[in-house]
């Protein structure tokens, strides 16, 4: 199995950080300037993002590929934190090996303890018109739109087009390559975890937010009246030193 695209910097305890389905990991360059002042930050690609590429026809796990890099790297103790789809990635790893995460961060985590909603089933099926019609300059707009908060500047705007339209290039050449998830299992994931949910998000991902607090043994949810899906790239200086908190300072 090759080894996903990463970057490791700084050091102390180890960080391990989980992009969103809309990114890759330069979605956290801003904070990671601050983070590795401290800690041992561990950046991964997600296959069919960035560096880290799709092998047409060769079946897959993400939690896998993040284990198997972590074991490459010889982590066996880490805080994680995990945006969106890659908070589904964090849940899986939190799941799978709850002896060797230290803290867990989800901001705005997708997860499957809520039904998705009619607004983000339509999201779905728009992109899916768009990408089967040719169209990924829409689909990528339609995906900036969605998913930045009204608080997101234009360059925030245009790292999420960049990232978001590569990501798509990659996905459509590839064709459809199975996918593995592991179990989770929400009584496992023991270690206190802090999970952020903006107000300006689509109903589905606040009402998981809530869900999983409610669930989760030792969890505490951060609602953020001014953010959307991404707040880290919305107001990435506040979203910094919040989530530096979270995993104890």
């Amino acid at each position: 199995m090759a080894s996903l695209h990463h970057r490791v910097e700084g050091a102390g305890p180890a960080l391990l950080l989980l992009h969103a389905g809309v990114a890759d990991l330069r979605m956290w360059d801003a904070p990671v300037d601050t983070w590795r002042l401290t800690r041992t930050v561990v950046r991964c690609d997600l296959r069919g993002f960035g560096g880290s590429a799709l092998t047409p026809g060769a079946p897959y796990g993400d939690a896998e590929d993040v284990l198997a890099l972590l074991d490459e790297l010889g982590i066996t103790r880490f805080t994680l934190v995990g945006a969106s789809y890659g908070g589904s990635v964090a849940l899986q790893v939190a799941s799978a090996t709850p002896e060797a995460v230290e803290r867990l961060v989800l901001l705005a985590p997708a997860a499957e303890v809520v039904q998705p909603d009619p607004s983000l089933r339509a999201v779905w099926e728009e992109e899916e018109r768009l990408v089967d019609d040719g169209d990924i300059d829409a689909a990528t707009e339609l995906n900036v739109a969605t998913w930045l908060g009204p608080d997101a500047d234009d360059a925030a705007r245009s790292l999420v087009r960049t990232m978001q339209r590569a990501a798509l290039v990659q996905q459509i050449a590839a064709g459809d390559v199975e996918s593995r998830e592991l179990l989770v299992v929400l009584e496992r994931v023991t270690m206190p975890t802090t999970v952020f949910v903006g107000s300006h998000d689509l109903p589905f991902f606040v009402a998981t937010a809530r869900e999983l607090v409610r669930r989760l043994p030792h969890a505490r949810l951060v609602e953020l009246p001014w953010a959307g899906h991404l707040p880290t790239l919305e107001r990435p200086a506040q979203m910094t030193g919040l989530v530096l908190e979270a995993l104890g300072g």
